[in-house]
């Protein structure tokens, strides 16, 4: 199973271990499934430039990995999710191992994103 994190081409090192802010701010880091991604990026990233998307081999990871409710002011505040509904929390650090390709993800003219054709 593949899942995927937006991040910054500054904020990413090829072969090293990336620890992204909010695993010191809030103890893991944030990412979605494929059909989950849009939503994500167009709801948070709308109209930033300068990313990517790392695509991820699950059965990789050396860190945790937690299906939980999103982390955001929109989140239910209590009460059972369906699966569809939670997203991956990696609890630690991830491994240059587990990332399978870094897609170049850009908006388009109008600050909407599209997922690159060869996802």
């Amino acid at each position: 199973m593949k899942i995927y994190h937006l991040v910054g081409v500054n904020n990413w090192k090829p072969g090293e271990s990336y620890r992204a802010e909010s695993l010191s701010r809030e103890g893991f880091i944030h990412f979605s499934r494929l059909d989950q991604v849009l939503g994500v990026a167009n709801a948070f990233y709308a109209g930033q430039r300068g990313l990517l998307l790392l695509e991820v081999d699950v059965d990789r990871l050396t860190a945790e990995l937690r299906w939980e409710a999103p982390v955001h002011p929109s989140a239910p505040a209590s009460g059972p999710l369906p699966p569809e509904s939670l997203f991956p929390h990696l609890y630690g650090p991830l491994n240059p191992e587990a990332i399978l390709a870094a897609h170049p993800f850009e908006p388009g003219e109008d600050g909407i994103f599209v997922l690159p054709e060869n996802l």
